[in-house]
């Protein structure tokens, strides 16, 4: 656990997905630099991408479709409702610029409602990565679940939760449990995910002693880990940078 080293998730997004168009197949530019005649640029045509997107799929292509979450699940959620998850099209949406800490960015542009809006849809995996290592994990294992996924991804630089070893951990609908503290259980995703843990060393210093679980996968969540979590600590806390209505929380 590196805390003080800080990488945003979109970055690390970039740089997998380049890495994952050596094996088989927004920081896109990576790829596109690599893979010229791979990489598509749509422009500010977010619902034409899904529809492309959806295209290319049913030739058994594993297009993944990037652009600011408000634009992948604000202004495309008709194109990826229909067009995607209710044919269960093996569609990877990866999503950057989420929550509130777009920051200067603005409020136009600060997507607290994705989540909800994702986890409601037919078909579709929704995933929430807390920081370089694991989202270059989450990046290449998408690829391998046959059905449309929406990857959750930041603006903002988080610090290095994981070492590369502890990938192992790691398994999409099953969260990771950093501690054993009884006193509570802070649920976290994303972003959240590292305040959690600083809030845990706080909390510490005054003898409150906590737990915090990581949850990348909010659909399907990890049901068995909450109610462990439930039985086994007096109180239960959920953190994420999502309205509380049809994210983490509501889940």
């Amino acid at each position: 656990m590196d805390l003080e080293n800080k990488i945003a998730t979109r970055e690390s997004y970039g740089r997998a997905l380049e890495k994952l168009g050596e094996k088989n197949a927004t920081k896109t530019e990576y790829f596109a630099k690599k893979f010229p005649d791979r990489f598509i640029e749509v422009g500010i045509a977010e619902q034409n991408m899904m529809g492309m997107a959806a295209g290319l799929s049913t030739f058994g292509k594993i297009p993944y479709a990037s652009t600011f979450a408000m634009f992948a699940a604000g202004r495309a959620y008709e194109q990826i409702r229909n067009s995607i998850a209710y044919p269960k099209l093996n569609v990877k949406i990866c999503a950057t610029h989420a929550g509130i800490t777009v920051g200067e960015d603005g409020a136009t542009h600060q997507m607290l409602e994705d989540l909800s809006l994702m986890r409601g849809l037919p078909n579709m995996t929704v995933m929430c990565t807390s920081d370089d290592t694991q989202t270059k994990w989450a990046v290449e294992e998408i690829s391998k679940i046959n059905g449309p996924v929406y990857l959750r991804l930041c603006r903002l630089k988080t610090p290095i939760i994981y070492d590369e070893k502890e990938i192992e951990k790691f398994k999409i609908g099953k969260g990771i449990q950093i501690g054993k503290g009884q006193d509570a259980s802070i649920i976290a995703t994303g972003v959240t995910v590292s305040e959690a843990l600083k809030a845990k060393e706080i909390l510490k210093e005054h003898g409150i002693n906590v737990r915090v679980i990581d949850i990348h996968t909010i659909k399907p969540i990890d049901k068995e880990l909450i109610i462990k979590c439930a039985k086994e600590t007096k109180r239960i806390i959920t953190v994420e940078d999502h309205s509380i209505i049809g994210g983490l929380g509501t889940a």
